[in-house]
């Protein structure tokens, strides 16, 4: 087992924030999934299947323990978007920088393979999303708005296409609330694979997911400026019965 597999921990920071300074940012969560789900809250309805699990991997002879989503959740979102996700509870954030390891488990899913990462999510109809799609097109490997409107795409730079296989990969997103940049890298770190720029949501939580695949997700970390207390307007995807 790792020695850590949780930290939680909520810090205000001032200053002005670029993507040169990222480290600067104070760490908020690190997650490697060994204590469970309950800091996330799934889009799986409560009169629903469990598409959203904790499973165990031996690699390299030690157990990991990391999170699956294994698709096919009956959430319905008001407006065209993945249904597949889970959302970090706590904090909601500004500024940020999310980095974590993901794998693609439906190998034979074509162009649309993908796996996806939430931001700036303040209700079910208003958030951001970038699609890891295998092949772009207009509704895959983009960087998506939701706006009270179907999913709509955003990106300036656009990618070239994930390049999927049946290994681990790493991914990191950034959000510059106050210039509106969002960058996505893929393995590398440096050059991000996709960006865009929009201010319409300067705070949301953030989250994992995809469209309707399966993978896996591994070694979160959130670094950020979190916003306390919580913004009255923000909301998680509904359930049957109360959100815990």
């Amino acid at each position: 087992m790792r020695s850590s597999s949780l930290l939680v921990l909520f810090a205000l920071f001032s200053g002005p924030f670029t993507y040169s300074l990222a480290e600067g940012l104070p760490l908020l969560v690190q997650d490697s999934f060994e204590e469970g789900l309950s800091h996330w809250h799934t889009s799986d309805p409560t009169d629903g299947p469990v598409t959203w699990e904790i499973i165990s991997s031996n690699e390299s002879s030690v157990e990991k323990m990391m999170l699956r989503s294994n698709g096919g959740s009956k959430y319905e979102p008001p407006y065209r978007s993945p249904w597949n996700l889970a959302l970090l509870k706590l904090p909601v954030v500004s500024d940020f920088e999310l980095s974590v390891r993901v794998l693609n488990t439906n190998y034979d899913a074509g162009g649309h393979r993908d796996l996806c990462i939430f931001w700036g999510y303040q209700d079910p109809g208003h958030f951001y999303y970038v699609h890891l799609g295998a092949v772009p097109d207009p509704h895959s490997c983009q960087i998506f708005i939701v706006n009270g409107a179907d999913r709509k795409a955003i990106t300036q730079k656009e990618s070239t296409g994930t390049p999927w296989d049946r290994d681990w990969h790493d991914v990191k997103v950034t959000h510059n609330t106050e210039s509106g940049s969002m960058n996505v890298f893929f393995d590398d770190m440096i050059e991000p694979v996709m960006t865009a720029t929009d201010k319409k949501f300067s705070w949301g939580r953030v989250g994992l997911g995809t469209f309707d695949d399966n993978g896996n997700f591994d070694d979160f970390k959130l670094r950020g400026i979190a916003i306390e207390p919580v913004p009255a307007g923000a909301r998680l995807p509904p359930r049957s019965s109360p959100i815990e």
